[in-house]
């Protein structure tokens, strides 16, 4: 057997690369590879082998070799096992490097830019694995991997079926896939469950020209939306600033402004439903120390009015975008007598407007609120606009426009918070009721209860104020609210009558 020795010695050296995956399957044996790989030259020795072996035994024996009447299909299985495991000598299998795909970020800034998704590509041209017989588990279903196809990527050996996406569970076969927490998923999926889509038309955020992902992002409400939407006139509500998104109609005031449905739910639309919130905040005051004896009308206004309005007072500072006013001279305001219809294309109807003349009673003719906004919002108004009716009346004079305008954000700022406290208390209160008397019939909610969105809408009102970048109402609140909650309300109050300025 000289001759197999010399078939050993010619393809001992002889190896096989290794495996790696791709994006397509590989099998473990290929006729055309191995013949591509040994056959030519591995049968041209083998033939040499054979005949000088032949020539051998016919010069010692001088006779013709025959064939064995023994001979069995056993040997030739042994044969070939050895030649299969003499041709499988190789150092071991590297697996290809794959690179996480980073997590996708919180939307937690006004403008985001952050990478695209990454894929995990093949870095070589397909290789084909000679399998060792029963060294292989599938990482997926933890059989043996038996000869045929198999891949071999995130450190482990799969089964084609076995190798799936984490998010649809069916076999990964595509030339890429993504990796998100060591998990592996389809381009698609992966696109799917992290690729940020807009909140306004609910397509893919596209990159910029940098391959960034780049978005805009509500400070408070976290809404992501393209950047393109802040130029294509996409309007916002009035009331808590959130874009109008594509598949939901926001409701059309008459003067333009736009408010959402959550918002319309508890919005406050006429003078007489007005007046119910007006008493609240009285008692709020008067829970201070700080009641107002003289009556003061309020009127729920439309924009035009308020600013018609602003324009004869001269007294008092106000922003360009004035929502409510406190009025010192006599003139005629017309007023919302009747809440409006929504009608066709959610536009508001069926406004009914009244003139009301205001008398000069006092140093304070009226406050002016302007009508469409939420409870929580329209009551925050109000409370800034009673605080300025307060000061005039107990004749606090000359004060700078960083001192009241900052103490009346105080005090508005406050009344959010107690009706914020309120109104989770009551909801607490309502669910005992509930659950308590449940044989007895249903029980409606206690005054003062809140929806979750209103609570998320008080603490947005509340931001609004802490957060204002101008000096008059930001810098004044940010000035007075440590002052009273350091030296308390009344303390302060004292300090700013006498010197004008807030105590430190």
């Amino acid at each position: 057997m000289s001759w197999l020795n010399k078939i050993f010695k010619g393809s001992v050296n002889r190896r096989i690369s290794r495996g790696h995956y791709d994006g397509d399957w590989h099998e473990g044996h290929s006729s055309d590879h191995i013949r591509d790989t040994y056959d030519v030259s591995d049968n041209e020795d083998m033939d040499r082998a054979i005949a000088l072996s032949l020539a051998e035994e016919d010069q010692n024996k001088g006779k013709a070799a025959a064939i064995d009447p023994d001979y069995n299909l056993e040997e030739d299985e042994q044969l070939a096992r050895a030649l299969q495991e003499s041709l499988n000598a190789e150092s071991p299998r590297r697996n290809v490097p794959i690179e996480d795909v980073p997590v996708p970020p919180r939307w937690d800034v006004p403008v985001e830019r952050v990478p695209p998704r990454q894929y995990v590509p093949a870095n070589e041209p397909p290789t084909l694995v000679y399998p060792q017989s029963g060294s292989r588990i599938c990482a997926g279903c933890h059989n043996p991997i038996a000869h045929g196809r198999f891949l071999s990527c995130m450190g482990s050996v799969w089964h084609p079926q076995c190798f799936r996406c984490f998010a649809c569970n069916k076999p990964i076969s595509e030339y890429e896939f993504a990796m998100h927490d060591d998990q592996p998923y389809h381009k698609s999926c992966y696109k799917e469950f992290f690729h940020p889509k807009c909140d306004v038309c609910n397509n893919f955020i596209p990159t910029n020209r940098d391959g960034l992902i780049e978005y805009r992002a509500h400070p408070f409400w976290m809404q992501k939306y393209c950047p393109s939407h802040e130029d294509d006139g996409t309007p916002r509500c009035c009331s808590c600033e959130r874009m109008e998104p594509r598949e939901i109609k926001y409701i059309t005031l008459d003067d333009g402004r736009k408010l959402c449905l959550e918002c319309l739910a508890s919005s406050v639309m006429d003078t007489p439903e007005c007046q119910h919130l007006y008493m609240d905040i009285q008692e709020f005051f008067e829970g201070l120390n700080m009641k107002v004896e003289q009556q003061i009308p309020l009127l729920l206004v439309e924009r035009q009015a308020l600013n018609e309005a602003l324009e004869a007072e001269k007294n008092g500072h106000h922003l360009p975008e004035t929502r409510g006013l406190c009025l010192s001279e006599e003139q005629i305001v017309r007023t919302i007598l009747k809440r409006p219809q929504i009608g066709p294309g959610n536009r508001i109807i069926d406004m009914i407007i009244g003139p009301y003349k205001l008398s000069r009673l006092c140093e304070v003719t009226a406050i002016l609120i302007i009508y469409g906004l939420p409870r929580l919002q329209t009551g925050s108004i109000l409370a800034h606009e009673m605080m300025h009716a307060y000061l005039r009346l107990k004749g606090f004079r000359n004060l700078s426009i960083e001192v009241e305008e900052g103490i009346c954000q105080v005090l508005a700022h406050l009344w959010l918070e107690s009706e914020i406290i309120a109104g989770s208390s009551s909801n607490v209160a309502s669910s005992s009721e509930a659950s308590s008397s449940s044989s007895s019939g249903p029980t409606s909610s206690k005054k003062g209860a809140k929806t979750e969105f209103e609570k998320k809408l008080g603490a947005f009102i509340k931001h609004q104020i802490e957060t204002d970048s101008s000096e008059a109402y930001g810098g004044g609140f940010r000035a007075g609210y440590p002052a009273v909650e350091r030296y308390g309300l009344k303390r302060t109050l004292d300090h700013i009558k006498l010197t004008g300025t807030f105590p430190y």
